[in-house]
């Protein structure tokens, strides 16, 4: 399955908030354009003139637009926090559950195969994917993908993507 450089994401205790600071516009459009090159035009959503940066206990970095926390960026991958992802849905990186494996996933569970009912054409093995329910598009949490999108729709058993960031879990209930 090739190399799994985004799966691990593990907090040493409580995730804590150690510094805070604005970017700086060179610092900010960087991050702008990893943020492109991630999820390609959706990006246009988190622009804003106001970028913060809070720098964790951990290798974690959260990223505040307008002072919200609405990007993270892990192993050096920026991608949105579930409250970016609720604020400004996406059609990209997009994996649909249906509604059975709802109660699993808001609680931390990895994907299972034979809960997945689509799965967006963009999703590659080993970047980071926004999981939402079939009934209202909603996300409910950040994962890797294990697989690309159509070798993914292939399997018909087993894990099929590591969630990492979901309601509840010590990024969503960071004290900002």
């Amino acid at each position: 399955m090739g190399n799994k450089q985004y799966v691990v994401f593990d907090f040493m205790g409580k995730l804590v908030i150690k510094k805070r600071h604005a970017l700086r516009k060179s610092d900010a459009n960087r991050l702008k354009e990893r943020l492109y090159a991630e999820i390609g035009t959706e990006a246009e959503q988190y622009l804003a003139r106001s970028i913060e940066v809070a720098e964790t206990n951990s290798d974690t970095k959260i990223y505040l637009v307008d002072k919200k926390p609405f990007l993270l960026e892990m192993n050096k991958v920026i991608f949105p926090t579930l409250y970016g992802a609720l604020e400004f849905p996406m059609a990209v990186r997009q994996i649909v559950v249906d509604m059975g494996a709802v109660s699993f996933v808001v609680n931390g569970a990895d994907i299972m195969r034979p809960g997945v009912i689509a799965v967006a054409s963009d999703v590659k093995q080993d970047h980071p994917v926004v999981i939402v329910d079939e009934r209202h598009k909603k996300p409910l949490a950040i994962g890797t993908a294990l697989y690309n999108a159509d070798e993914l729709m292939a399997q018909t058993s087993g894990k099929v993507v590591k969630t990492w960031h979901y309601v509840g879990d010590e990024i969503w209930n960071l004290a900002l």
